[in-house]
């Protein structure tokens, strides 16, 4: 039962299993997560995303443990509780492109995987697979930012 749960859990109810880009379908449970936070204070959001962040750690150790791979594709616990990040302070529920800005930034990110993210997902077990999403989240959450500042200069 533990590890029906665990898969169910690091493969986000079963998307990681998608023969074509695992990872982006992966994703998707944490846009359902961030909607679901949309109404807390932004101080909630960001000690929920946190929490989910320190979650997904147990959950993809567990996960590479099972299937015997470093860090395998079908593993998107990492995707899905690091996407949060993405939207912290941001005022998507407004603006709802936000949303689907923070979306192609996290994937493209974690595909990208600037430095340090890149030398830091050779880190072992769940911490190295959660890591390289953690940092590039927040480079996607920077640029996020970055983006919906030049949109308001540009609008005023």
């Amino acid at each position: 039962m533990r590890r029906r749960i665990v898969l169910l859990l690091a493969t986000g109810l079963g998307l990681g299993l998608s023969p074509f880009a695992s990872g982006t379908a992966g994703t998707l449970p944490g846009v359902v997560i961030v909607l679901a936070m949309s109404g807390l204070a932004p101080i909630w959001q960001v000690v929920s995303a946190l929490a989910m962040v320190g979650l997904a750690v147990p959950i993809c150790h567990a996960a590479e443990a099972i299937y015997e791979k470093k860090d395998d594709g079908r593993i998107v616990a990492d995707e899905y509780l690091t996407f949060p990040l993405c939207v912290l302070w941001l005022p998507w529920p407004e603006h709802l492109w936000l949303l689907g800005l923070a979306f192609v930034t996290h994937r493209l990110l974690d595909i990208i995987k600037p430095p340090p993210a890149r030398q830091l997902q050779e880190l072992k077990g769940g911490v190295g697979i959660v890591v390289d999403d953690l940092v590039s989240s927040l480079y996607a959450l920077a640029l996020n930012h970055a983006v919906w500042w030049a949109v308001r200069r540009l609008f005023q």
